[in-house]
């Protein structure tokens, strides 16, 4: 018999993008902790930047629930085994319904939320509607045959009377209103990708917190709580012990280089695995190791630090050259190519691999499938892999006789659908990975261990 565990918890949807999810979220766990309570926070989807604000806001470290990246098995594990706090918050993606296709609840916010078998608080934007906003929230109740859906939440309200209509027309529902938000001048600075990462300004953490307190005074939070503990249990987590650290990794982790999903980072620990990290903006060299992980970020924006730091790049580009197993993610990709050109100006990288970077007005943002053309760094031939890609940059001048891991059947890649550049032991790609779906954390420290042997 399966034991069982009870797991308080709550998803955070928003009926579309743009709803202010990700303040609103901000906002409820700043409530919950002013209630004595500590929360796990944790992110729908494939996302990197919201997650740092979850994070500022619990002081946990926000995980990533996706199921396209990492399978059923992998996500609800990483849930369960990570929800060691009085209650976990997960604030969802994009609209509660939008997934992996328009015909399907793959991948999507309520898709995540059936497998954990969690209720789902609903935020609505009342700035542009008053009576219209209970057809919408109908639509949203009614569209699946469970929306799982436990109350409301009314953002950018105008005025009393505004918020007394928009009630009046949810009432027919008698689902609770669990807050009514005014509209204020409260929001967080976006670019390219999205919001600004917390690491990067300490006045990103200010002005976050701020928001949150503001706004949790308008939240029903005792009922928010009530919800979340009468949720049923879940099965134990699969635990798996730690192998006894036998080399060292390292990781890059400035503000040029941050996002990781840290269940990857999990990963390669339990493989022997000890992860050191540096900076390629502010450290003269990597640490003393056996392998690097370069992770996605905006080497664009901090382009003219990373240029300036010529001793970690001859550096890295030298341990390459020496056969030190390297992997880069997007960002990581980017910096390990010649150069990069952003807002004009051209920024000298490591240049391992033959091409150039230039940022494009159009993002590349999908899902990605494929198979591994031939043994590589975290694969063996013929494995298959699914992933995400998102950014706004593009190689150029990749050579014609250029290397690549991996066919996609899903995905951009870098060129006609081909991803993972090698060189040497390095491989870089566009394609962001999940560790713990397959034998990749396993297959790069085996790579480190056979090159800390040579």
């Amino acid at each position: 018999m399966t034991k069982k565990q009870k797991i308080p918890r709550i998803v955070i949807a928003g009926a579309t993008s743009g709803v202010g999810k990700t303040s609103i979220t901000c906002s409820i766990i700043h409530a919950i902790k002013n209630n004595g309570y500590s929360v796990q926070p944790f992110k729908v989807g494939p996302d990197y930047i919201d997650p740092t604000y979850l994070s500022a806001i619990s002081g946990n470290l926000t995980r990533n629930l996706d199921y396209w990246i990492m399978g059923k098995n992998a996500l609800v594990n990483s849930f369960v085994k990570n929800s060691a706090s009085d209650i976990s918050v997960i604030e969802g993606v994009m609209g509660l319904y939008d997934g992996f296709s328009g015909d399907s609840n793959q991948s999507s916010t309520h898709h995540v939320a059936s497998l954990l078998d969690t209720p789902v608080i609903l935020v609505l934007d009342a700035s542009k509607t008053a009576r219209s906003i209970g057809a919408t929230a109908l639509g949203y109740v009614k569209f699946h045959k469970n929306s799982r859906i436990a109350g409301f939440i009314l953002n950018k309200l105008g005025s009393k009377k505004h918020e007394e209509m928009c009630k009046k027309a949810l009432a027919p529902l008698k689902i609770p209103i669990l807050g009514s938000i005014p509209k204020n001048n409260l929001s967080l600075e976006s670019r390219h990708l999205g919001l600004i990462p917390v690491i990067e300004q300490n006045e990103v953490k200010q002005k976050i917190s701020g928001i949150a307190k503001s706004m949790s005074a308008y939240l029903d939070v005792d009922r928010i709580i009530s919800i979340a503990k009468g949720t049923g249990s879940l099965p134990h987590a699969r635990t798996e012990k730690n192998k006894k650290a036998s080399i060292t990794i390292g990781v890059a982790l400035d503000k040029s280089f941050n996002f990781y999903y840290y269940d990857n980072l999990d990963a390669l620990r339990r493989q022997g695995a000890h992860i050191e990290f540096f900076s390629p903006i502010s450290d003269h060299s990597p640490p003393q190791c056996c392998g690097l992980y370069i992770g996605g970020g905006f080497p664009e924006v901090l382009g003219q630090p990373l240029e300036k730091n010529h001793a970690m790049k001859n550096s890295i580009k030298k341990l390459a050259q020496q056969g030190m197993p390297i992997y880069g993610e997007c960002g990581g990709l980017m910096y390990l190519t010649k150069s990069i050109e952003y807002g004009n100006k051209k920024y000298k990288m490591i240049g391992l691999f033959d091409a150039e970077t230039s940022m494009e007005k159009k993002m590349t943002l999908n899902y990605t499938r494929g198979c591994t053309i031939s043994h590589c760094l975290v694969a063996r031939q013929s494995t298959k892999l699914f992933g995400h890609e998102f950014h706004y940059s593009e190689l150029n001048t990749v050579p014609k006789d250029a290397k690549f891991a991996y066919d996609l059947t899903i995905g951009a890649g870098i060129r006609n659908k081909k991803d993972g550049l090698l060189e040497y032991s390095t491989l870089a790609s566009y394609m962001h990975l999940y560790f713990d779906r397959g034998l990749h954390a396993e297959n790069f420290v085996t790579r480190c261990l056979d090159f800390s042997r040579r």
